[in-house]
C-alpha cells in the first residue's frame, strides 16, 4: 500500500480523497493555485503544494508543476479526482515514466474510451449495444449524407472529441443536413482542434443513465447499479439519483452485464462510468465511457456502503477486488450546490460566503471546500457543494433532500439551492417522468416563491 498520495485536483472531490486518505492510514499532499490558498482541501492534507497562479493552465493542468510537487513531498501515487487531468492519457503516461503511480486506468484505456468513435467501435466489437450510426469518422460531406439516409432522420452529428454539449448538432430534416455538418466541423475544430465527426441516429426524449464499474489488475470487472442523470441543464447535470426511478431488474441485468463487458474489453483498472442513452421503451444504447471518478459517486457509496475513493486506491495498490459483497439498499439523491443566481439565466456568483449552515440530522452528507468567510473564486467550476441524502425508498428520500435543503443556507452570493427546492415539490419529478430534455424544456423555476 502507498505511504503517500498526491491529490491532483482541488476544492470538494480533493477534501474527499484526503478523507480516504486519512482513513486509510495514507499520508496526503495538496496542490493548489494561489486562488485556492484558504480551501479547505489544502489545510486539512498533510503537506500542501502551491503550484501556480489561479489560471488552470498554469496550475492544475500544469503537469510538470505537479510532477515537481510529487517528487519533492515524495510521493508514491496521484489521484487526479475528476475533470482536469484525470482523463489525460499522456499525465497517466508521464506518471508511469516518473515512477508515480496513477490512480486510474493506464494510458491506452484513456485512450480508447477517450476518443467517441473508438470506443463506439470497441463497443461495437464486445456485444455492447450502441446507437444505429456511422462506422467511425465521416470525413466527407457525400459520406455523411450516404449515412443520413441509412439512419433517416432525426440524427446527430457529434465531434468526436467533443463534450460539455460543444461539438454536437441535432438535424431534422435532410434540407438542414448540409449546413449542420460544415457547422459542427468548424465548431469541433476551434473548441477542441479536431474536425473529425460521426453521426447517429437522435434518440427522442432520452434518459441519461449510467453504471459504476470497478476493476482490479487482475482482470476482475463489477458493477454497482445504476445513477440516474437524466436531469441537466446545457448538458450538465445538476441532480443524480440510485437507483433510476424508471429501471427495472431485468433491464438493470443487462444494462449491467454490458457495463461490465465494457470494462472487460480494455481490461479496465479502478472505478469508470459506462454512460447509456435510453429511450422511452428502455433500450438502451452505449454513450461513452469515463475513465475517473464521477461526481456524483456518493449516491452510489450510499446505498452500496462502500467507498469508492478506496476502492481506486485498492485497485492502484494491486489489491484483488471483492467480486462479491456489493449489494444495494433504499435510494439516494445528489444536488450539486453551485453558485450561480438561478434567477438571472444561471449567472455565476464568485465573491465571499458570509453564512454557511450546513444541514445535519440522520443519512444526510455535505462534501464541501467551503465554509463562512471563504472567497469562492471566479477562475473554476462553480459546484461549491454536494448534498447528498439517502433513505429507505425513493419518496422518503425527496423528503429528506427538500428538509436539508430548507437548512442549508448560504449566504453572501447567490446559489441554486433555491431551483433544488422547487424541483423537490416538483409533480413530475415526485413521479419519475422526466428526461434530459425536461429541466430545459418544461420544468419552470419561479424566482418569487422562496
Amino acid at each position: 500500500m502507498f505511504n503517500k498520495i498526491l491529490i491532483a485536483n482541488r476544492g470538494e472531490i480533493a477534501l474527499r480523497v484526503i478523507r480516504t486518505c486519512k482513513e486509510m492510514g495514507i499520508k496526503s499532499v495538496a496542490v493548489y493555485s494561489t486562488a485556492d490558498e484558504n480551501s479547505l482541501h489544502v489545510k486539512f492534507a498533510d503537506e500542501a503544494v502551491c503550484i501556480g497562479p489561479p489560471s488552470s493552465k498554469e496550475s492544475y493542468l500544469k503537469i510538470p508543476s505537479i510532477l515537481a510537487a510529487a517528487e519533492i513531498t515524495n510521493a508514491e501515487a496521484i489521484h487526479p479526482g475528476y475533470g482536469f487531468l484525470s482523463e489525460n492519457a499522456e499525465f497517466s503516461r508521464i506518471c508511469g515514466e516518473h515512477d508515480i503511480k496513477f490512480i486510474g486506468p493506464s494510458p491506452d484505456m484513456i485512450s480508447t474510451m477517450g476518443d467517441k468513435a473508438t470506443a463506439k467501435a470497441t463497443m461495437t466489437k464486445n456485444n455492447v449495444p450502441v446507437v444505429p450510426g456511422s462506422e467511425g469518422i465521416v470525413k466527407t460531406l457525400e459520406d455523411a449524407e450516404k449515412y443520413a439516409q441509412e439512419i433517416d432522420f432525426p440524427l446527430i452529428i457529434k465531434a468526436t472529441a467533443g463534450g460539455g454539449g460543444r461539438g454536437m448538432r441535432v438535424v431534422h430534416k435532410q434540407e438542414n443536413f448540409k449546413n449542420a455538418f460544415n457547422t459542427c466541423r468548424n465548431e469541433a475544430e476551434a473548441a477542441f482542434g479536431n474536425a473529425e465527426v460521426y453521426i447517429e441516429k437522435f434518440i427522442e426524449d432520452p434518459r441519461h443513465i449510467e453504471i459504476q464499474i470497478l476493476g482490479d489488475q487482475h482482470g476482475n470487472v463489477i458493477h454497482l447499479g445504476e445513477r440516474e442523470c437524466s436531469l441537466q441543464r446545457r448538458h450538465q447535470k445538476i441532480l443524480e439519483e440510485a437507483p433510476s426511478p424508471v429501471m427495472t431488474p431485468e433491464v438493470r441485468k443487462k444494462m449491467g452485464e454490458a457495463a461490465v463487458n465494457a470494462g472487460k474489453a480494455i481490461n479496465y483498472e479502478g472505478a469508470g462510468t459506462v454512460e447509456f442513452i435510453v429511450d422511452k421503451d428502455l433500450n438502451f444504447y452505449f454513450m461513452e465511457m469515463n475513465t475517473r471518478i464521477q461526481v456524483e459517486h456518493p449516491v452510489t457509496e450510499e446505498i452500496y456502503f462502500t467507498d469508492l475513493v478506496e476502492q481506486q486506491i485498492l485497485a492502484a495498490a494491486g489489491e484483488k477486488l471483492d467480486t462479491k459483497s456489493f449489494n444495494f439498499r433504499g435510494h439516494a439523491i445528489e444536488c450539486r450546490i453551485n453558485a450561480e443566481d438561478p434567477e438571472h439565466n444561471f449567472r455565476p456568483t464568485a465573491g465571499t460566503i458570509t453564512t454557511f449552515n450546513i444541514p445535519g440530522g440522520r443519512s444526510v452528507r455535505v462534501d464541501t471546500h467551503a465554509y463562512a468567510g471563504y472567497k469562492v473564486p471566479p477562475h473554476y467550476d462553480s459546484m461549491i457543494a454536494k448534498l447528498i441524502v439517502s433513505a429507505s425508498n425513493r419518496e422518503e428520500a425527496i423528503k429528506r433532500m427538500k428538509r436539508a435543503l430548507e437548512e442549508f443556507v448560504i449566504e453572501g452570493i447567490k446559489t441554486t439551492i433555491p431551483y433544488h427546492l422547487q424541483l423537490m415539490e416538483d409533480p413530475n419529478f415526485i413521479s419519475g417522468d422526466f428526461n434530459t430534455q425536461y429541466l430545459e424544456k418544461s420544468f419552470k423555476f419561479n424566482p418569487d416563491k422562496n
